[in-house]
């Protein structure tokens, strides 16, 4: 499994897997088919929505930890 740091870019993330999506729209960013959103780190999203970026990575590597867990199973 791919860990998810806060220097990736937002489409790196997304085409990890697309069901991360919703956890960017928890921070506010509904744009995430505008090319300039996509080509953000997700360090630079967090802090043009003033959100927590640990708090971020924490939610999308927890995520995929389950996700992954889950198909072990």
């Amino acid at each position: 499994m791919q860990k998810i740091t806060k220097d990736m870019i937002i489409s790196e993330v997304l085409d990890i897997d697309i069901e991360l999506a919703p956890f960017f729209f928890e921070i506010g960013m509904h744009c995430l088919g505008c090319p300039a959103s996509r080509g953000e780190t997700i360090e630079e999203a967090c802090a043009v929505h003033n959100a927590d970026v640990d708090a971020l990575l924490a939610k999308l590597n927890g995520f995929l930890e389950a996700k992954a867990k889950e198909a072990d199973e």
